[in-house]
């Protein structure tokens, strides 16, 4: 079977992650995918495929005699779709010899333009395949549980001699969760990739350190018509707070290795508020500023307004995987390799956001990412092409072939 083939069936199972649940994992539905993974390891040949209580889906490939002083080399997707869009009862649409031009998506009144999506006439000439404008399409990250599952079914059943490989996938990476119950040490993978990424030639080792912030505001709260120099306007403080902060180091302003401070929510009455930020940075010692940038907006504030008005909570989210990726740089050399012998010519960036590979590898196991050949993630304008996918296996099967001589 064809790794977009393998797509289309996974895509037609509901598995949104739940960013408001505290169950485990978020949303039940998930297990659907997961039983529907073990049932399809086994039939390819993968004896020990298992879904542990949590819904995270783990296998194994042995070694090839020959191979099994080789490293154990695993290979990792999420099953979990993004709860930004709508990821129940996709409905995909197949556009053979793309011309590289506008699309639209159904009946949505949405159009997949050149002018909004740039990489799109690249794309001329490939099999594409498109939501109807309704719903996301979920290559994000079924593309990459379908690349896997077709370079591991190529692996047994065309004998193809290898390493010792190890494959697993998660719940929940789309709400930040999908590292929390993984079994490192019983998965058994001295070095991995997640699959998780967009095009197919890029390989990504670098990602943002991440910090969540939140102000807590007490205002003090009186009669309007009595309030000179008396009431403090919680939500009025709240404003001060974003307005304190630099211009220009926002989301909407940055890019490549730029960092910013992101206000997610702000909420509240006069007598209370508060405001919700990320911080996002490649630069751990920029990062350090951005945090103290906060402070001194929190101390300052305080100064004005009383001890006690403002008090700002600072938690670390995930760190920039590239300081464990370093010290087994082979990593990245071996698929880079791997792309260029398909003709490609490989793009190492930087991820402005995170992954599971960057909580993995600061749980021991060095996981950087790789392009599954999709684009617009999250949205109903997300697509991918039938090339793309093909070629993002064959990248797998090259990297396996190296970690195998």
């Amino acid at each position: 079977m064809k790794a977009y083939e393998r797509l289309l069936n996974y895509v037609k199972v509901f598995t949104t992650s739940d960013d408001d649940s505290d169950t485990v994992p978020s949303s039940a539905r998930q297990f659907d995918l997961a039983h529907k993974l073990v049932e399809e390891m086994k039939a390819i040949g993968i004896e020990d495929a298992r879904v542990d209580d949590k819904c995270y889906v783990y296998g194994s490939i042995p070694a090839t005699p020959g191979c099994e002083d080789k490293p154990a080399i695993g290979f990792i997707a999420h099953m979990d779709t993004a709860p930004d869009f709508s990821g129940e009862n996709v409905n995909p649409r197949i556009i053979e010899n793309y011309d590289g031009g506008e699309v639209v998506l159904g009946e949505s009144g949405r159009a997949l333009k050149p002018s909004d999506f740039p990489h799109l006439p690249s794309l001329k000439g490939r099999t594409l395949i498109v939501t109807d404008g309704a719903t996301l399409l979920g290559a994000d990250d079924k593309a990459g549980i379908a690349e896997i599952m077709t370079a591991a079914e190529r692996i047994i059943n065309e004998k193809i001699p290898h390493c010792a490989l190890r494959l697993a996938f998660t719940p929940d990476e789309e709400v930040g969760r999908g590292a929390d119950h993984f079994d490192v040490r019983g998965f058994g993978a001295d070095y991995a990739y997640t699959v998780d990424g967009g095009a197919e030639h890029i390989i990504e080792y670098e990602n943002f350190n991440a910090y969540a912030a939140q102000f807590e505001i007490n205002g003090f709260n009186v009669h309007p018509g009595s309030a000179k120099n008396i009431m403090i306007n919680a939500l009025h403080v709240a404003c001060e707070i974003e307005g304190m902060l630099p211009a220009g180091q926002i989301p909407r302003d940055t890019e490549g290795y730029e960092g910013f401070f992101h206000l997610c929510d702000i909420s509240g009455t006069t007598e209370h508020a508060s405001s919700y930020y990320i911080l996002r940075d490649h630069s751990s010692e920029i990062m350090e500023g951005r945090i103290a940038t906060l402070r001194h907006i929190e101390k300052l504030l305080n100064e004005k307004y009383g001890e006690g008005t403002v008090k700002l909570t600072v938690k670390e989210q995930y760190r920039n995987m590239i300081e464990k990726i370093k010290p087994c740089f082979h990593l990245i050399e071996n698929a880079c390799d791997a792309v260029r012998e398909l003709g490609l010519t490989p793009k190492t960036e930087p991820i402005r956001g995170g992954t599971d590979g960057a909580r993995l590898s600061f749980m021991g196991l060095p996981c950087p990412n790789l392009g599954t050949g999709g684009y617009a993630y999250h949205g109903p304008y997300e697509h991918i092409t039938v090339e793309g996918m093909d070629l993002a296996s064959e990248i797998i099967l090259g990297i396996i072939g190296k970690y195998s001589k």
